[in-house]
């Protein structure tokens, strides 16, 4: 088979090949010699910052030269599945994600050494978060399949080692032990769906794998099932319903840790499904999967955030919803959407899990300002009108027609409900001037929104990846949105109503959902933890043991 993407030049390779070695670099340096911590932190702060400099200069070069890639030896070879090659690709999408990877790593070894001072196991702590992002930025570059699923189970193990840093916390064990056995069942999917995926196609590197894909007439039943399997991965890797609660939980490991996962680790479903798009976007039921599990997960845990007053766990039900619409998102087949909230996501939750320290301050200047005006039903539509008007009229602006992309119409609908709040509140009812600028504002957001999706469907060329989804899942979508909009706006109108204080127990114990997860996974595999009492998972909250209150 053909070579599809043109060969890299040595010094592009070694760019790409430099990111994971300076995070390896760093990371042995806690193996060999025993200088003091505060040369290791430097070590690993200079490796930080060269793997930033590297990724930089290598978007650059991707601009200025195009996309291609380096075919490696082959390690050894799978007979019909083809070879394990150590080959790396350059690509809009590679690069994009490893200059994310590498900036959010440099802040956030910048944030750990002050935040762990005094701390013992600081060059354990060292060692995996280096080994974390080199194995996260190997995933990101890597040409073939079985190097992509080998540095995504390294993830995995790595980042095991920092959600246990604190090693005598039962919670955070306990945690640690339920994401460990999701991560193995999505390691266990991926790697049949490889196998499958090499056995039909005769390769394991990706470009040529899609490229076999779409000369087939169609997809075969096994390619189905493999797509089925990509799927489930990817929602296991991205907490998805039900089997989320570890990603409330990990909130017991340091908070350089929670902005890890949050604003990295717990993406990389999300580009897996980017990556490999064309494998999944021709079989109806692996989209029908994404959309409604990515659905459901993201309305259950935007209305479970209303509930919450914790800073950090109300973050992490906030990551849950946003992975559910990413999810969402590639099944509906815009893959470039996907991206360009994965990466908005990335930034926005490393910078609200850093900066949780200042809830205080902020929860102060709530304080001092006026109470909001209670909300009206009448007002809460104005404003969800309007606010489809300026989408609709964003969109024509960009040449969009309404008989064109109706997934994408059915997320601008999506958009129309998120901009009613800023509408209703602060605008229209700020009167003259003020209520013009922010219109303007509101139409704003809804033409960059348009204008981007323009803008990555034609550097990423997934403008026509895959099949249009069915009319059906785009009901559902906006079906499971509208109510979404409904609850909300009625709770808000009536807080102490009835719809409210009958959802809150419910909402707030997270459907008990993770509780049925929790004693399955005790009941296959128990977790060690340290022989204390209240080891274990907290006891399931229902209506009895809950304290009535407003959302």
């Amino acid at each position: 088979m053909q070579t599809l993407l043109t060969d890299l030049p040595l010094g592009r390779a070694a760019l790409l090949a430099a990111v994971p070695l300076f995070y390896l670099l760093a990371g042995a340096g806690t193996w060999v010699g025993t200088s003091a911590i505060e040369a290791r932190w430097r070590v690993a702060r200079w490796c930080a910052a060269g793997a930033v400099g590297a990724s930089l200069v290598s978007l650059g070069w991707l601009l200025a030269s195009g996309a291609g890639l380096v075919r490696g030896p082959a390690l050894f070879s799978l007979g019909e599945l083809g070879a394990l090659h150590l080959s790396l690709r350059s690509d809009a999408l590679g690069a994009l994600m490893l200059l994310l990877v590498s900036f959010i790593g440099w802040v956030i070894v910048g944030y750990s050494q002050p935040y762990l001072g005094g701390e013992r196991g600081q060059p354990r702590y060292i060692r995996d978060l280096m080994l974390t992002l080199a194995a996260v930025s190997l995933l990101v570059i890597s040409n073939n399949l079985l190097l992509l699923a080998l540095a995504w189970m390294a993830t995995s193990l790595a980042l095991h080692g920092l959600l246990t840093f604190f090693n005598t916390r039962p919670q955070a064990l306990v945690a640690a032990h339920k994401k460990f056995i999701a991560s193995r069942v999505a390691d266990a999917c991926l790697l049949v769906a490889i196998a499958v995926i090499g056995q039909q196609l005769g390769t394991l590197e990706i470009d040529q794998a899609i490229a076999a894909a779409k000369a087939l007439p169609a997809m075969t039943g096994p390619l189905q099932v493999a797509a089925l399997l990509l799927a489930t991965s990817a929602l296991l890797k991205c907490a998805q319903l039900p089997v989320h609660g570890w990603l409330i939980q990990v909130m017991e490991a340091p908070t350089p840790v929670s902005a890890l996962l949050h604003a990295g680790v717990v993406n990389l479903g999300g580009f897996l499904l980017i990556r490999l798009g064309s494998l999944v976007s021709d079989v109806p039921a692996a989209q029908a999967l994404l959309v409604v599990v990515g659905s459901v997960t993201a309305v259950v845990a935007a209305l479970v955030m209303m509930t919450r007053i914790s800073i950090k766990v109300s973050l992490a039900w906030s990551t849950c919803a946003q992975m559910g619409f990413m999810m969402m998102q590639c099944g509906l087949g815009l893959y470039d959407l996907a991206l360009l909230h994965l990466m908005a996501h990335s930034l926005y939750k490393a910078h609200a899990f850093l900066g949780a320290g200042g809830a205080v301050e902020q929860n102060r200047l709530q304080q001092m300002t006026p109470p909001p005006v209670r909300l009206s039903g009448a007002g809460w539509l104005l404003a969800a009108l309007a606010g489809m008007a300026l989408v609709a009229a964003a969109a024509l602006v960009w040449g969009f027609s309404p008989s064109q992309a109706p997934a994408l119409w059915a997320l601008g609908g999506i958009l129309s409900l998120a901009l009613a709040p800023l509408l209703y509140g602060p605008v229209l009812r700020a009167g003259g001037w003020w209520s013009l600028a922010g219109l303007v504002g509101a139409f704003a957001v809804a033409l960059a929104y348009f204008g981007l999706h323009a803008v990555f469907s034609r550097w990423l060329g997934t403008d026509s990846v895959g099949a249009a989804p069915s009319s059906g899942l785009i009901v559902w979508v906006l079906g499971c949105f509208g109510l979404l909009f409904i609850i909300q706006g009625a709770v808000r109108a009536q807080p102490q109503g009835r719809l409210a204080r009958g959802l809150y127990p419910w909402l707030f114990a997270g459907l008990y959902l993770d509780e049925l997860f929790t004693r399955l996974t005790f009941r296959l595999w128990p977790a060690r933890v340290p022989a204390t009492p209240g080891t274990l998972a907290q006891p399931a909250l229902d209506s009895k043991t809950t304290p009535p209150g407003a959302l």
